[in-house]
């Protein structure tokens, strides 16, 4: 079995690096390249660990903070317990199944 990659987004810091301490501040220029996103769609584009991401965003921001691909995302490997644990979620479901339903003659 090969290895689990996991990754870390690092848009905050980036931002961070250029003084851009508020996600509304990428609005603006994210609206300059085309790209229209609310301020709640910035904020966890900024704060959370996209699991999708369109790739006109993505080459936007490498252009906004004039930046390689390795300083937004880096990439590592998945830790172990997270592995055993996705695993074992999975084979305990055959507990969660409802129970076969019984008929009943009916008495007349």
């Amino acid at each position: 079995m090969g290895r689990k990659l996991d990754y870390r987004w690092h848009v905050r810091q980036v931002m961070a690096q250029r003084e851009m301490f508020s996600t509304t501040d990428l609005i603006a220029p994210l609206k300059e390249r085309g790209i229209s996103l609310s301020t709640s769609q910035v904020y966890r584009l900024v704060c959370e660990r996209p699991e999708r991401l369109s790739l006109k965003i993505l080459m936007a921001l490498l252009d906004i903070f004039h930046c390689s691909i390795e300083d937004l995302i880096e990439p590592v490997e998945a830790p172990a317990a997270a592995r055993k644990q996705a695993a074992g979620a999975e084979a305990s479901i055959g507990t969660l199944r409802p129970r076969r339903a019984r008929v009943l003659k009916a008495e007349r």
